[in-house]
């Protein structure tokens, strides 16, 4: 008897053989998961995705509509992946030249945002809880909280895990408006101050 699987499908959406696909994940109309794709729990993949051999995504990432996310790239839990945004895999592509060994590795830290229509230079990781603006080229690591914009990316800020931009005041710390949380900067870092219970 076959294993009856805990994930929805739409009826258009091809999963190829070898994919481990945690439960309920949903994957939309014409969307494609290539093989051996390891995908978490909970994720919500849109409309026209695709999802290259390899690639891992953690738990509840949500992939909008005409993303593609090639062999190379791995998110890690509570991603998020704007509409139409691009990664990229080989440095160099030339269409005669095939380039399928030099595929440079991409990591999608915890909790980061990537806006609609952005695009990730393959090689360049995403710190936790970084804020990709829309429209940006990523063209460098970005650090955990960054708020990064423009083409090249440039950072103007850093946000809250709860995705609001963060005022430090002459301490070095800033509250989150929604979840009171604080932050501290130091020396160009941000971290949550964690509270003791």
């Amino acid at each position: 008897m076959a294993e009856e699987k805990k994930y929805y499908a739409h009826p258009t959406a091809v999963v190829d053989e070898g994919c481990e696909i945690g439960n309920g994940t949903k994957i939309w109309h014409f969307s494609h998961i290539m093989p051996n794709c390891k995908i978490g729990e909970q994720c919500n993949i849109g409309q026209n995705v695709v999802i290259s051999p390899e690639v891992v995504l953690g738990k509840n990432v949500k992939v909008q509509n005409n993303v593609s996310i090639y062999t190379g790239v791995q998110c890690e839990d509570d991603v998020f992946l704007g509409p139409s945004m691009v990664f990229t895999n080989v440095t160099n592509p030339r269409s005669a030249i095939n380039r399928k060994n030099q595929y440079a590795k991409t990591l999608v830290k915890k909790g980061a945002t990537i806006g609609a229509n952005a695009t990730i230079v393959c090689g360049h990781d995403i710190g936790r809880f970084a804020f990709i603006g829309a429209g940006a080229v990523v063209t460098k690591h970005i650090p955990d909280y960054a708020l990064v914009i423009g083409n090249p990316a440039r950072q103007t800020g850093w946000m809250s895990e709860y995705g609001h931009k963060l005022i430090f005041n002459a301490a070095g710390i800033a509250t989150c408006p929604e979840s009171n949380e604080q932050y501290k900067l130091d020396k160009g870092s941000v971290y949550k101050i964690e509270i003791e219970k």
